[in-house]
């Protein structure tokens, strides 16, 4: 089983963006897919009620109040965790989790969040002896603007690799009203933002699927 973790402390961030794509992506590929959504508020449940019948079949989990066992086994499990999330709830979620991406916005109020909660996951990491393998993403760049600038800046300031940078656009919002991915929107639409996501799926992949582990809900 692959466990990808989408993670930040702030929210509006993208995470359930980066989720719900990276869950149609490898729904397409033929793996099975559980989509567990540890957040209340529930945005990656309600993306996958509004997913067309027709299209591969993605199994959500309302996380946040219902467990998550190995024993259903998907190939693939996303986890889409709420904002706000420290100390052991954080740590129950990094024990599940083997690739870590952290989606990260062009604003200083962003930036400066994402550098405590970086800060605060190495540590968590470190004292955990945790094997998960973190990434940043850069999300919803407007590229030769000053306040990117300051977001490259920042990325190479960082331990860890900041592995995509996806630009903003109409397409995802497009895509999440109709239940899509952006690699399910047609092919002359998106192939910008299909190409942007090339790199952050080549990193994913380029580590072996761990044998699944019994996973209860946060909470």
């Amino acid at each position: 089983m692959r466990s990808i973790l989408l993670l930040n402390a702030k929210g509006g961030c993208g995470k359930t963006t980066l989720a719900t794509n990276l869950a149609s992506y490898h729904a397409a590929l033929g793996h099975s897919v559980m989509l567990a959504d540890f957040d209340p508020q529930g945005s990656s449940i309600d993306w996958l009620a509004a997913r067309p019948a027709e299209l591969p079949g993605i199994h959500g989990v309302k996380a946040w109040k219902d467990p998550v066992r190995a024993e259903q086994r998907p190939d693939t499990l996303i986890i889409d965790a709420p904002a706000g999330v420290s100390g052991r709830e954080l740590m129950h979620l990094l024990r599940h989790a083997q690739q870590v991406l952290i989606p990260v916005l062009p604003s200083p109020i962003d930036i400066r969040a994402a550098s405590h909660f970086i800060g605060e996951l190495l540590l968590t990491c470190k004292a955990m002896n945790s094997r998960a393998t973190l990434a940043v993403v850069a999300n919803r760049v407007r590229e030769h603007t000053l306040i990117y600038q300051d977001l490259e800046r920042f990325l190479k300031s960082l331990d860890i690799p900041a592995i995509a940078t996806l630009r903003e656009t109409q397409n995802y919002i497009r895509a999440v009203q109709q239940g899509l991915g952006i690699f399910e929107l047609p092919a002359a639409q998106a192939a910008q933002d299909v190409e942007q996501w090339r790199p952050l799926l080549d990193w994913l992949a380029r580590r072996e699927p761990v044998k699944a582990r019994e996973m209860e809900a946060a909470g």
